[in-house]
């Protein structure tokens, strides 16, 4: 069955609905705006605590941290209520954020992101399955078009957010602005949000929540092995993808016998699941993962300064706005998510193989026209995966499912951040030192590349142009992959606001 029986709002009253809704989007903002921010005030940071060699683990141990406790929030919500788990969730990353602010060492600063990444997970899985307390399935659909955009806008901002606050403020102001914000947000909740009790006893997983977050940890730290290791080959990240599949198979067998599993194994028995984890998990691969590639190949390729490959991207955003606020209109209007599934799929994928064949002096039109398209099939189905594993799951897996979902979008971005990353550097690093003038090409900045010789800038972008190419094939490639599991989809029919069946087999009969 694909769709549950009944609903009943959590809140019956529009106006107090959007406006909890407003403060969900605030608490969602400042959560994934934090991983985007800090990118631009790397070199300050490393500048007053030195220690280089530890810079990557500022992002990577939030990213870890928010993996690994995504699922286990979202069945916690199932378990003792969204409300508090809410709470604590952003109270936890508040206190995260002070700490950060207040660093006084490299080290200290690693261990509050960890702690800032145990609260970011838990607001992220908690606002998509508080949003599927309050709105129909239907309505659903508008309300996760806006929060996409907020997933989206956080990205876009964040990098320049981040430099400017650094600048006037210094570093610290990062973080610390997030303090009142998070004090603000909890107060709202803690007023508005009703507070609704499960049915059932919470008994917790707790091996069963361990084994997952070991088994996420190795997955982020695997598809990182290439920064933190220096191979994906190395013998610490083949030790860790080994650890890795250990817990993996572990989790699948602690998970079959647990009265109260983390992710029951009984939402797999539901094709639609496993089908919308693939498309989730492709969607972070293209979305998520190809954000920094797209700005290093319009900086290299094209010659463009930061400033103006920035505003490149507003055609990417501009076209995912569109996709996104479509999408959710008509989704709401006719209940159906598979179109959108499969014409994302098929826009990223033309214009990923597209982008496989630009070279050096391409028209930047052109370019633009392809990151357009690509924003607009981002757009399409940034919310289909969450919206489809709602539906299927049952109303007591709501939390479970949409953690499940939320966490395979954040490991494809994670796996394919790494494998675009080998793929550039095995390319360059076959041209070694073949361009007269340039002794590391990968060291080259922008300006530094506007004052080379004419040839010399040629030679370089036409190298970065031939990198670029494999990549954006294997991207074109995941979109295919994409595509033809949106293919294999059912085309469901979403229950409207007022329709509800009294027996599973009038249910099956609507579908």
């Amino acid at each position: 069955m694909d769709m549950q029986t009944t609903f009943a709002p959590l809140v019956a009253d529009h106006k107090r609905r959007l406006i909890l809704f407003l403060f969900l989007m605030t608490a969602m903002f400042m959560a994934t705006l934090d991983n985007q921010i800090v990118s631009t005030a790397l070199p300050t940071i490393v500048g007053e605590f030195g220690h280089l060699e530890r810079f990557g683990w500022i992002g990577s141990a939030y990213l870890l941290s928010l993996s690994a406790v995504m699922p286990v929030y979202g069945k916690l919500g199932d378990l003792f209520g969204r409300k508090y788990v809410m709470m604590t969730a952003i109270a936890i990353f508040t206190i995260g954020s002070a700490v950060c602010g207040l660093a006084v060492s490299m080290n200290t600063l690693i261990a509050a992101r960890v702690l800032q990444g145990f609260g970011g997970g838990g607001i992220m899985v908690s606002i998509f399955a508080v949003n599927a307390d309050l709105f129909e399935p239907r309505e659903r659909a508008r309300y996760q078009s806006y929060s996409s955009l907020v997933l989206m806008a956080s990205g876009a901002i964040g990098p320049v957010l981040g430099g400017t606050m650094s600048d006037l403020f210094g570093w610290r102001s990062i973080f610390l602005v997030n303090v009142p914000i998070g004090f603000v947000v909890l107060a709202g909740l803690a007023f508005m949000l009703p507070y609704r009790k499960p049915a059932r006893r919470p008994k917790i997983d707790y091996a069963g929540a361990i084994v997952l977050a070991l088994t996420t940890t190795s997955i982020v730290l695997a598809a990182d092995g290439t920064e933190l290791f220096g191979s994906l080959l190395s013998p610490q990240c083949l030790g860790i993808i080994a650890f890795g599949v250990i817990c993996a198979v572990t989790w699948v067998f602690i998970e079959r016998r647990a009265p109260e599993p983390i992710v029951p194994m009984t939402l797999f028995r539901n094709p639609t699941f496993g089908l919308l984890l693939v498309i989730s998990i492709t969607s972070g691969a293209v979305a998520i993962g190809m954000v920094n590639y797209f700005a290093l190949f319009l900086q290299t390729t094209t010659g463009l300064s930061p400033s103006m490959a920035g505003l490149l991207f507003i055609l990417l955003t501009g076209g995912l706005v569109c996709g996104s606020l479509s999408a959710g209109r008509l989704i709401a209007a006719k209940g159906r998510y598979k179109p959108f599934a499969v014409a994302s799929a098929a826009c990223s994928t033309i214009a990923f193989a597209s982008l496989a064949f630009v070279h050096a002096g391409t028209p930047i039109v052109f370019i633009g026209g392809l990151m357009l398209l690509h924003g607009i099939g981002i757009g399409l189905a940034q919310q289909v995966p969450v919206i489809g594993v709602q539906n299927a799951a049952s109303a007591r897996d709501v939390g479970a499912a949409t953690g499940a979902v939320t966490l395979s979008r954040m490991g494809g971005a994670s796996i394919a951040i790494s494998i675009y990353g080998a793929i550039i550097a095995a390319k360059l690093g076959n041209v070694g030192v073949s361009i007269a003038g340039v002794s590391d090409i990968e060291e080259l900045t922008p300006k530094m590349m506007a004052a080379l010789p004419e040839a010399t800038r040629e030679a370089v972008a036409n190298a970065y142009a031939s990198a670029f190419s494999p990549l954006f094939m294997t991207a074109a490639g995941i979109c295919l992959l994409g595509l033809l599991t949106a293919l294999t989809l059912k085309n469901v029919q979403l229950p409207g606001a007022t329709k509800k069946f009294e027996s599973p087999a009038a249910a099956h009969a609507a579908e």
